[in-house]
């Protein structure tokens, strides 16, 4: 089974963008996200300052792999299922993750109706995507390295011939060595440092 080892995000957070429909102004942002503290500082930020908005209707992704996506999407008070799920089809439609699109709506006078309001936060959410700047990056596991000082050449020379990232390293009387390593290669690596005598090699949970 091939494994996947790469996902789509976005670079940095996109331009506003606006699309309006009857009067009614939706305001499009996405930002790359990794946590949910993250997640909340952009709304908090939004809200302050569209502070006279009527709804700020968000969607958002976190994860790389199947099993670890977490997502949620947010009407705001809008009709269920007219702003949130719309707004999440287009994180869906782009394949990207680690992001939230929120959506800012000033009310126009007009009601759209649950189809206009479809169409217009998905129309919002498209905008924000189509803004921004879309890079796939590799999924990687980190690995703790550890030995005694002695066995140093060993390690070093498996890490060379790998070409693996060192993310961090501790070289004194027992050494720790952090790597990163992509998914696809990760049990290969594990086994080879597995079987030299004397060294340890655990994952690292983030």
């Amino acid at each position: 089974m091939k494994v996947k080892d790469t996902y789509k995000t976005i670079k940095s957070p996109s331009e506003e963008v606006l699309f309006k429909d009857k009067n009614s102004k939706f305001f499009g942002y996405a930002f790359p996200v990794t946590s949910e503290a993250a997640i909340k500082q952009h709304l908090e930020t939004l809200k302050a300052q569209h502070h006279s908005a009527r709804h700020w209707c968000y969607a958002y992704q976190l994860g790389k792999i199947e099993k670890s996506i977490q997502f949620r999407a947010n009407d705001d008070g809008e009709p269920n299922n007219s702003a949130g799920m719309p707004i999440y089809g287009q994180i869906q439609s782009f394949d990207v993750t680690d992001i939230l699109i929120v959506v800012v709506r000033y009310f126009g006078g007009v009601k759209l109706g649950v189809s206009g309001l479809i169409n217009a936060y998905k129309s919002a959410a498209q905008l924000a995507l189509e803004n921004s700047e879309i890079i796939t990056k590799t999924i990687n596991v980190p690995y703790l390295i550890t030995f005694e000082y002695k066995d140093m050449n060993k390690v070093m020379r498996l890490i060379k011939e790998k070409n693996l990232k060192i993310v961090d390293q501790k070289l004194e009387l027992t050494c720790e060595i952090t790597i990163s390593v992509r998914l696809k290669q990760a049990e290969k690596t594990y086994n080879s440092f597995n079987s030299i005598y004397g060294v340890e090699i655990r994952e690292l949970t983030l």
